[in-house]
């Protein structure tokens, strides 16, 4: 039997999950809202398809697993709003669905720690639509639906490296402010292990085993290319767009056990060392 997974927003992690499943003989159809994106799309073994309520439902009904990456906006969430009819009559029928959404529905706990058991008290505009679209997407009867709580997203061409050499980098000091992260590298096994052992209705923290303050970052990464540590700023007096603001309104330290203990992953970036380390060797290759 031939695997096929619909892609619903073929961005980052979803890429990342690809160069997993293809060599494995997968088929994997990933929408697209630009024709120009299409050809790139497919040069990497994608088979692309327009974000048109008629492409997406006929490359739906060819679907065996589902993957949800595209986010809510004030409308609500787009997969659904496109062609939530569709997916409502196929859901029985699939194998395997996983929505990405993020550790943002779990709200500001100041540094302490949350699992996928603490309630959801999102405190930002971007957490509550989340919260609302898992819960849109579990209303769905039949679907076999995983949730996967992503923590900061960092990668190939997602790393402070670019900043640091460019002398732009900052480390924000906020007093006790911690983040989790994961490679995104790491998001992909996560995703396969849950393909490999299904089980509907679960949820899971995608995130490495150590939230840091995110200049702890910054002066690693400068002293990994043996530069000046970038200078230090006041949260309240750095100059932030009104998205970086709302991330440092929130701090919280993710668990990540049910993933080692349910799904058996081991990390291959167990912390934003490792993880920067493999980054600058991958540029220096």
């Amino acid at each position: 039997m031939t695997h096929t997974l619909l892609s619903l927003g073929h961005g980052y992690s979803a890429r990342a999950l690809s160069r997993l499943l293809l060599p494995q003989g997968w088929r994997i159809i990933g929408t697209t809202r630009s024709a120009d994106s299409a050809g790139a799309l497919a040069e990497t073994g994608i088979e692309p398809v327009l974000w048109e309520a008629g492409a997406v439902r006929d490359a739906l009904a060819q679907a065996t697993h589902l993957l949800i990456s595209a986010g809510p906006d004030s409308a609500g969430d787009p997969s659904l709003r496109l062609i939530g009819d569709a997916i409502t009559a196929r859901a029985p029928e699939l194998y395997w669905a996983g929505y990405l959404s993020t550790t943002g529905v779990y709200g500001d706990h100041h540094g302490a720690w949350v699992d996928e058991t603490t309630p959801l008290t999102p405190g930002t505009e971007r957490g509550l639509l989340r919260v609302e679209a898992e819960a849109a997407w579990g209303a769905i009867p039949g679907l076999p639906l995983h949730v996967f709580r992503l923590a900061g997203i960092y990668g190939p061409g997602r790393g402070p490296f670019a900043k640091v050499r460019a002398g732009k980098a900052r480390q924000i000091i906020k007093r006790g402010q911690v983040f989790s992260r994961i490679h995104v590298d790491d998001i992909a096994r996560v995703l396969a292990a849950s393909i490999e052992r299904p089980n509907p209705g679960a949820v899971y923290n995608v995130c490495d085993n150590d939230p840091a303050p995110p200049q702890d970052v910054i002066s690693h990464a400068a002293e990994l290319l043996n530069l000046p540590e970038p200078p230090k700023v006041d949260f309240r007096k750095a100059e932030l767009s009104d998205m970086a603001r709302s991330f440092y309104a929130e701090s919280k330290r993710v668990s990540n056990e049910r993933i080692k203990n349910e799904l058996g992953v081991e990390l291959l970036y167990p912390d934003y060392r490792s993880g920067l380390q493999s980054l600058l060797e991958a540029e220096t290759a």
